[in-house]
């Protein structure tokens, strides 16, 4: 019966930070205060609390109280390819894209290297903007050699995904390298992903290769850092 308490109750204040009533930074009601609402002792609430700072939703002010914190969304890129749609599906979060931009270009020096290519080469450039239950999360920039998908410009990218454009094209993405940096915003992507200039962001780039070790897209992905979390897995 306890532990059927403490659950219902921190099932009841999640529903409260889900509909504002407890507002993202904002304190929740003392543990007294909790008891008397509730009409449960002082335990059932503190573990009702634990519940949800171990789930990432409250954490603990020392002398000030606890308070509602943003959750951070795990990205398993790191150690999977996966389009981003359907890494989100499974998560049970509500993904969305934007098209910033979708042009054709010549080859820098930077995208020429990584990608292996020759100097009269041509990539299209595709900029955008991911969410997550309406919220802006990413700002990414692919790079993909136009010999590869010559109709790539044809393609509605706020529906479809490059993972599976290359796919139906007989071109299988197997492995990838990533190098990680971390940055501070700049007012455009501040503005683009609803942060203030100068927070913090995780700065990827990634060449991700076929199962012939052909690279074939060349990405520079900046998440929010208040929101994302990267789990990164090590095998002997």
């Amino acid at each position: 019966m306890t532990q059927a308490k403490y659950r219902n109750i921190a099932n009841k204040i999640l529903t409260s930070i889900q509909d504002g009533t407890y507002p993202l930074h904002s304190f929740i009601p003392k543990e007294m205060d909790l008891v008397k609402q509730f009409q449960v002792s002082r335990p059932t609430v503190r573990q009702a609390i634990q519940v949800l700072v171990n789930a990432g939703y409250l954490a603990r002010r020392k002398k000030l109280g606890t308070w509602v914190k943003a959750t951070k969304i795990e990205q398993g890129f790191t150690h999977v390819i996966k389009s981003y749609s359907d890494e989100m599906d499974e998560k049970g979060v509500v993904p969305k894209t934007k098209v910033i931009s979708l042009t054709k270009m010549t080859v820098t020096p930077e995208i020429q290297s990584e990608l292996h290519l020759a100097d009269k080469d041509t990539v299209f450039a595709l900029t955008r903007l991911r969410y997550a239950d309406d919220k802006p999360i990413l700002l990414s920039t692919s790079y993909i050699p136009t010999k590869y998908i010559p109709d790539f410009d044809q393609h509605d990218f706020e529906k479809e995904s490059v993972l599976h454009i290359y796919e139906a094209n007989d071109l299988y993405m197997t492995h990838a390298s990533r190098e990680l940096e971390l940055l501070r915003a700049d007012e455009t992507t501040a503005a683009l992903l609803g942060i203030t200039l100068n927070d913090p962001l995780f700065y990827f780039h990634t060449v991700t290769y076929t199962n012939q070790d052909v690279p074939v897209e060349y990405a520079l992905t900046k998440y929010r850092g208040d929101i994302s979390s990267f789990k990164i897995e090590i095998n002997q």
